[in-house]
């Protein structure tokens, strides 16, 4: 769990480091044809640009992803002692690896960077400047994984709500620790009745007895 969690994390960070220091804000870059893309752009919030307004819900989203860190690393200790099923604990290790991806981005790369450059002034930003752009806490978590497989989609008109209104699909941008949670979550759901069955087969009790068994003893 150990070596899954470093590996995602060295993944994750060395991708949003590279991003930070290679692409100015709001940079893309096509990878295999237009559906899978390399968009630069920083979250305030939380997984794929959900956000809790203000300073105070920055903060306040900033504490509570350490609070779940710190009760990560006790439950993981704790359901590797309890003996839960393998794919459970390796679940909950991407979950708790994508937690703490985006925790060293909002608590850290306030003071480590400075800030992008966007498109109207694309210069790049320089990692361990003199001054940062945020202070602790204050972080904003790079997303750069983009996938917009159906881009000019347009829904029918007999559809109720949304008939005749264009839509995109797949329009978040995310990270490799949000999508590491993500997949963590995803495979629980599918899998929980394997995962959380800990029922055991009843053994038909047995009694010691110095009663002599022979024929007529079970006969009568």
């Amino acid at each position: 769990m150990i070596l899954l969690t470093l590996a995602i994390l060295i993944i994750d960070q060395g991708l949003k480091i590279w991003i930070k220091t290679h692409f100015y804000l709001g940079e893309e870059k096509l990878i295999l044809g237009s559906w899978f893309r390399l968009h630069f752009i920083e979250n305030e919030g939380m997984a794929y640009g959900w956000k809790l307004g203000g300073e105070w819900g920055k903060i306040i989203l900033t504490l509570f992803r350490l609070f779940a860190v710190i009760f990560g690393t006790y439950y993981l200790r704790h359901i590797i002692k309890q003996g839960y099923h393998k794919g459970f604990i390796i679940c909950a290790t991407l979950i708790y690896a994508g937690a703490i991806g985006n925790l060293i981005d909002s608590m850290f790369y306030g003071l480590i960077f400075e800030n992008s450059g966007d498109i109207y002034n694309p210069y790049i930003s320089a990692i361990f400047p003199k001054e940062g752009y945020a202070g602790f806490l204050h972080g904003r978590v790079v997303d750069m994984l983009y996938f917009p497989i159906i881009e000019n989609g347009h829904f029918p008109d007999w559809i109720p709500v949304w008939g005749g209104e264009d839509f995109q699909f797949f329009r978040p941008v995310f990270n490799i620790a949000d999508a590491s949670i993500s997949l963590g979550v995803i495979i629980i759901l599918l899998f929980q009745k394997r995962f959380f069955d800990r029922s055991k087969k009843e053994a038909t009790p047995t009694i010691e007895t110095n009663s002599t068994v022979n024929d007529e003893v079970q006969v009568s």
